[in-house]
């Protein structure tokens, strides 16, 4: 299941791709008002069986007040704004080694600000305190249920599905701290998308190409196969530190090929078409605005 939200942004509502991505179907309004149609609301009552069985219905047969054409519509986040949104850094040994940094013996997390959430279509805004602007393609884990104390055998238990996300960074704010969370934390610097996918559709998530194109040129080229920790130990570290609950969002880090570590070093301008992609979850395309 391909799982989005569209509307303005605060009033997005949940559905789901049908007729291969041509039409979203609005969840509550196909369901009779039964599904929410808020995706963390959805998360919380567990109403994933319920969607199945709404989506099994052929695409004539649907109301037609509850499909949308995908194109005639903002998409948000597929988690508009995550109840925490956590990150990794340093998760590619190839990244680490291209920062001249130790591969770290435990996953490194930071918070970004929840609020920084935009859609896979959304702009950018490029901040007038930020002197370097970059991008970071990455893998993200969208939490189904509350869990506490996992072990990496249980933790794939309680993932509803993976996105695409670009842990935007303004690197002037990030070298000159001693934590992350300001740099990382602007809005806009949290682009996600273009849709959520459930894990009984994406393949082997540890084998994902991943990439990020700005301008049409290919900045980052990798595979989630490279990650240093993978996606359980991710997910059942966590747990051991704090409740993980449901609309909680994990970005996995990224690959080689960032911005600023290139020679010379490519930073986003204002004008830039960033695209962020993520084999059998899709592509972002957002510009870098004032």
């Amino acid at each position: 299941m391909r799982l989005v939200t569209y509307g303005e942004r605060g009033e997005e509502r949940l559905g789901v791709l049908v007729d291969e991505g041509r039409y979203i179907l609005d969840l509550n309004i196909a369901s009779n008002g039964t599904i929410p149609p808020d995706p963390i609301a959805f998360l919380d009552g567990d109403y994933l069986k319920l969607a199945r069985k709404v989506l099994a219905q052929p695409v004539a047969e649907l109301k037609a007040a509850a499909l949308v054409e995908a194109e005639a519509v903002r998409r948000g986040a597929p988690i508009p704004e995550p109840r925490t949104l956590i990150a990794l850094g340093l998760n590619y040994r190839d990244h680490a080694e291209e920062g001249g940094q130790p591969v770290p013996p435990n996953p490194l997390l930071f918070a970004k600000a929840p609020a920084a959430t935009i859609g896979p279509y959304d702009d950018i805004v490029f901040p007038p305190q930020v002197t370097q602007l970059d991008y970071e393609a990455e893998l993200a884990i969208i939490i189904g249920k509350r869990a506490k104390g996992l072990t990496p055998e249980q933790a794939w238990g309680v993932i509803a599905g993976y996105t695409v996300i670009n842990d935007v960074s303004a690197r002037n704010i990030q070298f000159s701290e001693s934590q992350w969370f300001r740099a990382k934390s602007f809005d806009t610097f949290a682009p996600m998308g273009p849709c959520w996918v459930t894990p009984d559709e994406i393949g082997d998530p540890q084998n994902l190409r991943i990439w990020c194109d700005v301008n049409g040129e290919r900045m980052q080229d990798s595979t989630t196969a490279n990650m240093i920790f993978k996606i359980p130990e991710i997910v059942a570290f966590i747990s051991q530190c704090f409740t993980l609950r449901q609309g909680d969002v994990i970005a996995t880090g990224t690959p080689a090929g960032v911005g600023v570590f290139r020679k010379p070093p490519r930073l986003l301008q204002i004008g830039d078409i960033v695209e962020t992609g993520i084999e059998n979850i899709g592509v972002m395309r957002n510009k870098i605005v004032a």
